[in-house]
């Protein structure tokens, strides 16, 4: 079905949902590496008019990819809830935008509506929505989860205390984890990156994670970010696992590059749920997504890389993880070219992931060959804080020495939290206070010489 739009005099023909959808898309660079992206300012402008006039319900006739060649398509469509989409049905994409901003969109009527919104709905009407518009709309979606703390609740932004080293030493891994602790981080998770996929490295790295949180009784969970078969075999073998991690993309094939499929995916959640080693909660994964994945694995369809980023967030729902971050920046500028770009897709991200009910969180990073640097950063740290963003990464002095990449630092979260009053997980919050780290109010304390967190490490 072609879509036809005119500007000015001029006629723009979209040859069918998935052009409409790409060319409606703000640009960006990886739209246009794959010769899909709109020509024209002009052309984007057509592609949204002709996109605000199209009626929800046609998205969800029209597959962008078939559903016969694509598990993800069959995910979303047999796992779509149409009593919660009803709430909306009747809508036009411009419509739903509207209602979207309007007073009449409280948190709960979001949250009631989130299992009948499909990833495709979710960026179609991402595309007309200015940066403050998905500020607004996604500050109004409360998503919580629980394993040994509460994330996700109104007023409070967790981070990931990601403690990276180049070899893997756990002496250096153990002095980045007390740094984070000292600085009030570390109740999203305490998760590393390993340089090794050794299994025997990996799982000596889960049984320190295991021992710094068992001996402090800190209320948060461990993750060592390897591929879920790893996680899965180190389970078997008895290794304290507390979340299973695996990266994801929007496609079947893009998965399939990644080593992944659903049934796998599946596989890790029931294993690590064996464990019960939760306190408060099953939220057992841990995933990440990023906008340019199923590009860069040739397996994008011919879909533009937003949309398939949402798709990739629907991918994760059906697991109801503990947590999902867009790695916004990291894939490089061939796919988000500058600060620009990456604001913009860090916002899109988070909105159409709480649109969803997804636990959303982004690493908000940059590469040191893109066209961005860390005032960038700082707007969209500023941004998402405001848009009421689940949890941010923590790393020292923001630079990861091991992945080479830039990101938020311990004192980054310090200063959104005092912007605008977040607080922790409530749980870690009150262990911070236990230690006299924090004060009532959540703001640091002096560390006192001697004290106990750094003498026991």
């Amino acid at each position: 079905m072609a879509f036809r739009a005119t500007i000015g005099g001029t006629s723009h023909v979209f040859a069918d949902l998935r052009d409409l959808m790409a060319k409606a898309t703000p640009i960006r660079s990886g739209d246009q590496l794959a010769g899909i992206a709109a020509a024209s300012q002009e052309e984007c402008v057509a592609a949204k008019l002709a996109l605000a006039d199209l009626p929800l319900k046609a998205i969800l006739a029209e597959p962008l990819i078939p559903y016969d060649d694509d598990e993800v398509t069959r995910l979303i469509l047999d796992g779509h809830d149409g009593r919660a989409f009803a709430a909306v049905a009747s809508l036009t994409v411009g419509a739903f935008r509207d209602w979207l901003l309007s007073e009449q969109a409280t948190p709960a009527a979001l949250a009631a509506l989130a299992p009948g919104i499909t990833p495709e709905v979710a960026a179609a009407v991402s595309k007309l929505m200015r940066n403050q518009d998905l500020i607004l709309a996604a500050r109004k979606c409360r998503v919580v989860t629980r394993f040994r703390n509460t994330i996700g609740l109104a007023g409070t932004m967790a981070v990931r205390l990601q403690p990276n080293h180049p070899s893997d030493d756990a002496g250096g891994i153990a002095a980045s984890i007390v740094d984070g602790l000292m600085y009030g981080a570390g109740d999203a998770t305490i998760g590393i990156n390993p340089a090794s996929d050794s299994l025997p490295v990996i799982g000596d790295l889960l049984k320190l994670l295991d021992e710094i949180i068992q001996r402090h009784a800190i209320p948060t969970q461990g993750c060592v970010l390897t591929h879920v078969t790893s996680s899965i075999e180190l389970i078997n073998r008895g290794v304290p696992v507390d979340l299973v991690f695996q990266s994801v993309a929007g496609t079947e094939r893009a998965n399939t590059t990644f080593g992944v499929g659903l049934a796998m995916l599946k596989e890790g959640l029931d294993a690590a749920r064996s464990l019960k080693r939760g306190t408060i909660g099953d939220n057992v994964m841990y995933f990440e997504t990023g906008q340019g994945s199923a590009l860069s694995a040739g397996a994008h369809h011919g879909v533009d890389q937003q949309t398939l980023e949402a798709r990739a967030q629907a991918v994760a729902r059906a697991f109801s993880p503990l947590l999902v971050n867009t790695v916004v920046g990291f894939i490089g500028p061939e796919y988000l070219y500058d600060g620009k770009q990456i604001l913009r897709a860090g916002l899109e991200d988070h909105f159409c992931g709480k649109l969803m009910g997804v636990p959303t969180g982004c690493d908000i990073c940059y590469t040191n060959h893109a066209e961005a640097d860390q005032d960038d950063m700082d707007t969209l740290l500023t941004c998402l804080a405001a848009a009421g963003v689940s949890y941010i990464m923590g790393v020292p002095g923001a630079d990861d020495v091991m992945l080479n990449y830039q990101s938020t630092s311990f004192h980054d979260a310090l200063y959104v939290r005092e912007v605008f009053g977040l607080k922790r997980a409530p749980e870690f919050e009150a262990w911070l206070q236990s230690l006299e780290l924090t004060d009532a109010a959540g703001h640091l304390l002096p560390a006192r010489a001697g004290h106990r967190l750094i003498a026991a490490e």
